[in-house]
């Protein structure tokens, strides 16, 4: 029994572990989270799919792109060598300086609020009139804040744990509801994670 259930859910198996990798490179501030994030989309793209989560699918597209911008940003640093931008005086290349932790400036938080309900309402729209989600609204609240978050993290934002905790732990309630049982244990580890997270980042934070 247990091995037909394991060979008719091994892909969302495999989306599950290479979630909880995800995470562990988010926590230590390791590049290597962008190109797992990439496989982790990729994988539940198909699940979510197969399970009627349109607005989720949506939001693994989402991962993709921002994934490729993450690992871009990530990289790239602030682009200014330790001594300044640029090669120095003696035409000697210098080495970008890591993407730093910073905490979120009033005016970026207004304005993700704006596209967040912006993102929430038209999502909502979407599901109820076109498409045959079972929880419209659950799955739109979600993604709007999984999309939010994803970005306060590829920008290394501090406050983007606080939107994974809520994204994680309502994930979990209602993926149960579905039966998504691996999907359920991912969420949980998520959230628990989060919190490590958060501790975690919030001794690296610099202010601007």
């Amino acid at each position: 029994m247990l091995n037909h259930w394991l060979s008719n859910n091994y892909i969302e198996i495999f989306g599950a572990v290479t979630g909880i990798v995800y995470v562990f490179f988010e926590i230590r501030q390791n590049i290597w989270l962008w190109p797992v994030g990439i496989v982790t989309s990729a994988t539940y793209i198909w699940v979510f799919f197969m399970n009627k989560f349109y607005a989720d699918m949506s939001l693994m597209v989402f991962y993709l792109i921002i994934s490729i911008l993450g690992w871009y940003w990530w990289a790239k640093g602030t682009g200014q060598g330790a001594g300044g931008k640029g090669q120095s005086a003696q035409g000697t290349e210098r080495k970008n300086e890591e993407l730093l932790v910073t905490r979120l400036k009033l005016k970026t938080g207004f304005i993700l609020t704006i596209v967040l309900i912006v993102l929430y309402i038209g999502m909502w729209l979407l599901l109820t009139g076109f498409t045959d989600s079972p929880v419209p609204a659950r799955d739109s609240f979600i993604t709007s804040l999984s999309i939010v978050a994803t970005w306060m993290l590829a920008r290394k934002i501090f406050e983007h744990w606080y939107l994974w905790i809520v994204v994680n732990f309502v994930s979990a309630a209602i993926f149960l509801t579905r039966g998504l049982y691996p999907t359920v244990i991912l969420y949980v580890v998520y959230g628990v994670m989060s919190f490590t997270g958060l501790a975690a980042w919030k001794k690296t934070i610099i202010n601007d």
